[in-house]
């Protein structure tokens, strides 16, 4: 799984059109994952959301941590973590300042 993270897009200074180019993009780049038989699936994640902390559940009402926004996740059929690797540094997002997680799926 690639969740993506902290990119400059998502920042509130950002122009609605900055935002346009990197969906355009992003929804390319899945487009070719998909034709090459790669892609899972993808969630944009909403801005919007709540965290629950620890033994005492306190809830407080941001959806991400104080410096990163978590935009959305795409999960990709990659034999390893290094090809996992490859398929994240084609992706558009990076030239945004954003970072891509990659984790592995485990099965239950």
């Amino acid at each position: 799984m690639l969740l993506f993270r902290g990119s400059d897009v998502y920042q509130p200074d950002q122009s609605p059109e900055n935002l346009q180019i990197l969906k355009e993009d992003m929804m390319n780049w899945v487009v070719d994952l998909v034709n090459k038989g790669l892609h899972v699936s993808s969630e944009p994640l909403a801005q919007i959301g709540k965290q629950v902390y620890g033994a005492e559940k306190i809830v407080i009402d941001v959806p991400f941590g104080e410096k990163q926004v978590i935009g959305g996740c795409t999960i990709v059929l990659a034999k390893n973590m290094e090809g996992a690797i490859e398929l994240a540094k084609t992706c558009p997002i990076l030239a945004t300042n954003a970072n891509i997680e990659i984790r592995p799926i485990q099965s239950f």
